[in-house]
């Protein structure tokens, strides 16, 4: 398995891929979170950074995750899959190698709001929880970037709206009455923009319906995957 990870992480590097999501959330850093919170509530607005932050990169991820498993060629994925015991084996290296890709994108798009947090003075735990937030949210964003990847829409133009399409449902879903079968964007949102004592409060929660989704978007993944040819 680490040796699977290895393997896909190396190539999406040698390929270049990787370059574009890091000059995106690099471009992002140095045009907007630069400009630090200031003023009387200087404190709260850092902490709501975190929060923001993690909604802004959730379609990243997405891309960032679609990139990296659509550059192992269908040839070379499928001698991958024939060599490997275990038909899942490939399918958990692929997800886990996106993710933790997208942590070290998560960990450029975060510095800088750390460091003006702790300078503004904010909470602790409305750190943490930040934190938190961003490390689970990456999960639902690489989920979404596997279900829009080749192995299951082989069609490049169909895949592209597919991701672009599914995030923006995922955010209407969490608008109406049936935001429980959505990513709680809207959730984490509002509580952050209530103050750093309501994010943290409502934290719990939020994790636990992250947590849920995406062991239940996952599983699904895996099993169609696969089936897959």
């Amino acid at each position: 398995m680490i040796a699977l990870i290895r393997f896909q992480i190396a190539g999406y590097v040698r390929s270049l891929r990787a370059l574009q999501p890091f000059i995106v959330v690099a471009l992002f850093v140095a045009l907007i979170l630069v400009q630090g919170p200031s003023g009387p509530d200087a404190s709260d607005l850092a902490a709501m950074t975190f929060a923001d932050v993690a909604a802004i990169m959730f379609p990243v991820w997405a891309w960032a995750a679609r990139a990296l498993l659509d550059t192992q060629p269908d040839e070379q994925r499928a001698l991958t899959a024939t060599a490997v015991r275990r038909p899942s084996g490939p399918i958990w290296a692929g997800l886990v190698a996106a993710y933790m890709v997208n942590l070290c994108l998560g960990f450029l798009a975060l510095t800088i709001p750390l460091l003006q947090a702790v300078q503004a003075g904010s909470p602790g735990s409305a750190i943490l929880a930040g934190y938190g937030l961003n490390l689970l949210v990456a999960v639902p964003g690489t989920l979404l970037g596997a279900w829009t990847s080749r192995a299951l829409i082989p069609d490049p133009g169909v895949s592209l709206l597919a991701l672009l399409g599914g995030a923006l449902a995922l955010l209407l879903l969490g608008i109406g009455p049936l935001g429980w079968l959505s990513v709680p964007m809207i959730e984490w949102l509002r509580a952050a923009h209530d103050g750093p004592g309501a994010f943290t409060a409502a934290f719990p929660a939020i994790a636990l319906h992250l947590l849920l989704w995406s062991v239940t978007v996952g599983a699904l993944y895996v099993m169609t995957s696969r089936h897959r040819p």
